[in-house]
């Protein structure tokens, strides 16, 4: 009987432990699972507009480079991006949701591709109102949202007829300029004229 005791006493324990090992397990399992749906792993992107500075003539086409950098979460694709310049006149959203918001403007979009990245902004022929700090934001899922550190575009006048960048205003006033130089001096070379003229008369009288 102690024999028989014996073994049902190892089963009893046996059984017992199996029991609290599944409980442990199953207890392992939903403490682990618990802290991921409450605190869902922070976003870590990256913005990068690179060059700072970039400069083009009128008519050009420009490309802003931005670039998002997430290694945490490979799959950029539900992302918000929106771009937005700042000048004098205060700052003009260009694209929101990933598409152009200015109205009949098909010169400005994003190029590029988003799953890798790659957000930059194309701006073709550009003028010369389109100088400004332009910036690069994106929303993550989560509501976060990170802004690039800005590209400053500067964009040259075409070239004037000497060589000169300066806008066709500037060469109708030096054009102007130059004329009403000549009237003057016209205006002022005309009684010398006259007196040489009268002397060379009275000269050839005598």
């Amino acid at each position: 009987s102690a024999v028989l005791f014996s073994l049902f006493s190892d089963t009893d324990v046996g059984v017992a432990g199996g029991g609290a090992n599944k409980e442990n397990a199953a207890a392992v399992t939903h403490v682990t699972a618990q802290p991921l749906l409450l605190t869902p792993e922070p976003w870590n992107l990256l913005v990068t507009q690179t060059p700072a500075k970039e400069k083009a003539k009128e008519g050009e086409t420009v490309v802003l480079n931005c670039h998002l950098n997430s290694p945490h979460r490979p799959s950029l694709t539900n992302l918000m991006v929106k771009w937005y310049k700042e000048d004098e006149k205060g700052q003009i959203d260009l694209l929101e949701k990933n598409v152009t918001i200015l109205p009949n403007n098909s010169r400005i979009f994003m190029s590029g591709d988003l799953s890798q990245g790659d957000v930059s902004l194309i701006i073709l022929n550009v003028t010369t109102s389109d100088h400004g700090i332009y910036f690069c934001e994106v929303t993550l899922p989560d509501g976060k949202v990170v802004t690039g550190d800005g590209t400053k575009l500067r964009i040259r006048r075409a070239l004037g007829l000497f060589g000169i960048e300066e806008s066709i205003g500037t060469i109708i006033g030096v054009v102007a300029a130059g004329i009403g130089g000549i009237v003057v001096l016209i205006i002022v070379l005309t009684p010398q004229l006259r007196k040489c003229i009268l002397c060379m008369r009275q000269e050839s009288r005598q």
